[in-house]
């Protein structure tokens, strides 16, 4: 049985077996989803100065987060499985946030030498952004100038609004889906 086939049903209806092969594949999707986010980053070019076009492209990929997780939240709502969905939405979602973050702080430290206390390759502006998500700030890498400043600032005020919308949003979708399964309400699904 396929896995969108077994979803449709609530997890508590699925075999020992298929409740094993929901978890698998929500798993594997989920490593897979972060692993291809994480290759892209290290793959794109990123050699482009910053200019008006860095900042559109900024935009636009902040909406592409949004617009995941506003599929990840539909997905959580017609899903029979909408907890294990939440995990696949926030696998998508948090490191495409993430990872925009850390690209952009790459082209602000290439464009502008001295915008951040060292020097940012790749790695050190993932690294860089993952302590500004998680509020941990060693102190080891810092905005500098004012465009660091302002991104760092966005960035900031995005996770607070993203870790708002998935403890909020995520999760509350999928605790209405589980009710609405335990009252016997059908959620509408897409027509295939």
């Amino acid at each position: 049985m396929s896995s969108s086939a077994m979803t449709g049903r609530a997890y508590d209806e699925l075999s020992r077996s298929e409740r094993r092969w929901v978890l698998i594949t929500t798993t594997l999707r989920s490593v897979a989803s972060v692993t291809l986010l994480t290759v892209a980053y290290y793959v794109v070019p990123l050699d482009r100065s910053l200019d008006a076009g860095t900042a559109v492209r900024f935009v636009l990929g902040l909406l592409l987060v949004a617009g995941v997780l506003g599929w990840g939240v539909r997905a959580v709502l017609t899903s029979g499985t909408p907890r294990l969905r939440v995990i696949r939405a926030v696998a998508a979602g948090l490191p495409a946030l993430l990872l925009l973050f850390a690209a952009t702080y790459v082209l602000i430290s290439q464009s502008v030498p001295g915008s951040f206390s060292e020097p940012l390759d790749r790695t050190d502006a993932l690294y860089f952004t993952v302590t500004v998500f998680a509020t941990v700030g060693f102190g080891d890498i810092a905005p500098v100038d004012e465009v660091a400043r302002v991104i760092t600032t966005i960035q900031m005020v995005v996770n607070l609004i993203a870790v708002g919308v998935i403890a909020k949003v995520l999760f509350g979708a999928a605790d209405l889906a589980v009710q609405r399964r335990a009252r016997g309400d059908e959620p509408s699904r897409p027509a295939p």
